[in-house]
């Protein structure tokens, strides 16, 4: 099966459209208002009542307030939650919507059972460690943990660019693949050359 491709950390209405030319399957958009990213709910609404037919729309949320959340999804009105805290299955399953489940590589996780207690999720997303930063590191970590049983129903996160993503593909087989800094000028702005070299190489790895 081909790998999809994720863009996260859209900011701008031109960065969702050169993505979306290039061939993705999905936008994220980054409600954690600490991150470089962060895109205000009113600018992320906008952008999404641009986006063409078939285009998942992912609203990203850190341990944020319920309310927080509600407000978020009826302004903006996102097709798919993506949480990258501490929060519960119970904290997840409460807003009406599917929902990804982030996982921290961190030293010592027990994946199976993590993917078991989030067995109500759409998919976990795999991303990097990195103490006290909640995703968004740039930094890839070792792609044999993952257990062959999990590989094509993972969405593989963690310093993916063209310079690795057709390797990660072809070495773990995910279902999707996740960038942001990868295909990025600086933070929250999304770089054309560098998205379309990353689809070259994806289409190259789905390919082989």
């Amino acid at each position: 099966m081909a790998a999809r491709v994720k863009i996260c950390g859209i900011t701008r209405i031109e960065d969702a459209l050169i993505a979306i030319a290039a061939g993705a399957h999905s936008l994220g958009f980054v409600f954690y208002k600490p991150s470089p990213r962060y895109v205000e709910p009113s600018v992320a609404a906008n952008i999404i009542s641009l986006l063409p037919p078939f285009i998942t729309s992912t609203a990203l949320f850190v341990d944020e307030e319920p309310v927080v959340i509600n407000e978020t999804l009826l302004l903006s009105k996102v097709d798919l939650l993506q949480f990258h805290g501490k929060e519960t299955p119970e904290f997840c399953e409460q807003f009406d919507r599917p929902y990804i489940k982030a996982l921290r590589m961190k030293p010592g996780l027990d994946l199976m059972h993590q993917a078991e207690i989030y067995s109500s999720s759409r998919a976990i997303l795999l991303d990097a460690y990195k103490a006290g930063v909640p995703g968004g590191t740039g930094e890839s970590f070792e792609w044999d943990r993952i257990p062959r049983s999990m590989r094509s129903s993972i969405i593989l996160a963690g310093g993916l660019s063209a310079d690795n993503v057709a390797q990660a593909i072809e070495q773990v087989k995910p279902y999707a693949v996740d960038v942001s800094g990868g295909v990025e000028e600086s933070a929250g702005l999304k770089d054309a050359n560098k998205i379309n070299c990353f689809f070259k190489e994806v289409a190259r790895a789905n390919n082989n």
